[in-house]
């Protein structure tokens, strides 16, 4: 590989990516969990996403490594968005979250007593390029 290809190559990774930070992107609508997840991948950070809240648990039991977890607040089921964010919070203390949701959408109550430094922001931000800024947001309020 020539000097030039090994520039090219390098100019072509995302920067960021030494930093391992992971992010667990879960909600039940396809277009909005790949379109933040794509964002996520723009910025250099890894992505597992999951489209209930049982998977998202998951993951975090099995101990994979997990820095921010971003929840739609369209998630229903067995653990909806507020229970995910309670029971995930419960077994990553320093788990940083982020609840998406409509400007219409109240926020749970439970959610903002349970989990208080939960980012609560509106959907639309994750769509519209903020998400390096709220990445960056919930990363340096993470616990140590």
């Amino acid at each position: 590989m020539s000097t030039a290809d090994v520039g090219t190559a390098s100019s072509t990774v995302p920067q960021g990516g030494c930093y391992r930070i992971q992010v667990l992107v879960v909600g039940r609508h396809k277009r909005w969990r790949d379109e933040v997840a794509a964002q996520v991948r723009l910025l250099g950070y890894q992505v597992t996403a999951c489209d209930r809240g049982v998977d998202a648990m998951t993951v975090l039991a099995l101990g994979l490594p997990v820095d921010v977890m971003v929840v739609d607040s369209a998630l229903q089921g067995g653990l909806c968005c507020a229970q995910l964010a309670v029971e995930a919070r419960t077994l990553r203390p320093g788990l940083r979250i982020v609840l998406a949701g409509d400007p219409a959408d109240a926020p749970e109550p439970e959610v903002p007593g349970q989990v208080t430094d939960a980012l609560l922001v509106r959907r639309d931000q994750l769509q519209n390029g903020m998400v390096a800024t709220l990445m960056r947001e919930a990363l340096a309020h993470r616990a140590a």
